[in-house]
């Protein structure tokens, strides 16, 4: 994709969206900043989340969110959105507190650390920088910010994973409604083509590495390896997995919608992965999805939210965060 605006979150008005990263240590830092403040909503499904300031997005708050940021570097990346907090502070955003503006900037990070260097993790400066390369027309994709060093496929290891990174889209409704979407892919699991579920991202085949990519016998399939364990556990599939998976992503909309309707609005948007991720939100993955309203469209949570625009939307911004580094064909 070329770094464009065109069916991608910065269709959605009042956004600005930057990226930093390391491309040595193959990580970094992706900051959604809003021009305004903006009700906010999360759904986080999986077994072991990294997050911060979720707590503000919950449906019985009353806060309203300033930013968002995705962070590669696992726990340790969540400091980058201490970077963020103060930009945002130099520029005057916040809520005001009388005697200081505070910036409420929910995060949530992706484990990078086994494919470039485990020592070297998004902090406050290169989450600083992100805001400063932060645009409202140009949106790189693929192995940049957050996607720097995402994979998928991993149920045998990184040998046999693939690269994946950061892909964006978004769906123009009537009445000049927006929804878009970004997502980081980290997927234990593998990818799938929505329409004919096919895999077109996933765990290698150790016997087809002579094969070209998508051919048949490439791709080994995680379900039907879970579903070898299952029968025989004794095998083994290389190192077991851990907690080191995740898809993370931002949907937004101009639609003027509650602090209920919202956090709707992000549980719908995981339809999107279920639909094209298999398996999803396992006790491997950490899946989480933020939710902005941002504007004063009118409409109804239903049509916001329903599969055919979020679901849509998430689903189009996962399968180009796949396909953007098919190319690299390993992990390492």
């Amino acid at each position: 994709m070329s770094p464009t605006s065109q069916g991608s979150l910065l269709d959605v008005p009042g956004l600005r969206v930057g990226h930093a990263q390391d491309d040595t240590a193959l990580t970094g830092v992706t900051a959604i900043l809003c021009d305004a403040p903006a009700t906010g909503g999360v759904a986080q499904r999986g077994g072991a989340p990294g997050t911060r300031e979720t707590d503000p997005l919950r449906p019985l708050q009353n806060q309203l969110v300033h930013g968002i940021v995705l962070a590669g570097g696992s726990a340790f990346g969540l400091h980058s959105a201490n970077g963020v907090v103060r930009f945002l502070e130099e520029q005057g955003f916040g809520f005001d507190v009388g005697v200081a503006r505070v910036p409420i900037v929910p995060a949530a990070i992706i484990f990078d650390l086994a494919l470039g260097r485990a020592d070297v993790r998004p902090g406050d400066e290169m989450g600083h920088q992100a805001c400063l390369n932060a645009s409202k027309t140009s949106l790189p994709t693929g192995n940049v910010g957050a996607g720097t060093g995402a994979s998928v496929g991993n149920i045998l290891g990184l040998d046999f994973a693939m690269k994946a990174g950061l892909g964006t889209a978004s769906i123009k409704l009537a009445n000049d409604l927006v929804v878009g979407a970004l997502v980081v892919v980290n997927a234990f699991g593998d990818v799938l083509d929505h329409k004919d579920r096919s895999i077109i991202a996933g765990t290698r085949n150790p016997d087809g590495k002579d094969l070209s990519v998508g051919v048949p016998g490439y791709f080994a399939d995680t379900l039907e390896i879970f579903r070898a364990r299952s029968a025989e556990p004794r095998l083994s599939f290389g190192r077991p997995p851990g907690r080191e998976n995740t898809v993370i992503g931002v949907v937004a909309t101009n639609a003027q919608l509650s602090k209920t309707e919202v956090s709707k609005v992000a549980q719908m948007a995981h339809n999107g992965l279920a639909r094209t991720i298999r398996p999803v939100s396992t006790m491997f993955d950490s899946d989480t999805i933020f939710a902005l309203s941002i504007g004063g469209e009118q409409a109804d949570v239903n049509i916001v939210g329903r599969s055919p625009c979020t679901g849509s939307s998430t689903e189009r911004a996962r399968r180009r965060a796949a396909i953007l580094s098919k190319r690299c064909a390993t992990a390492r």
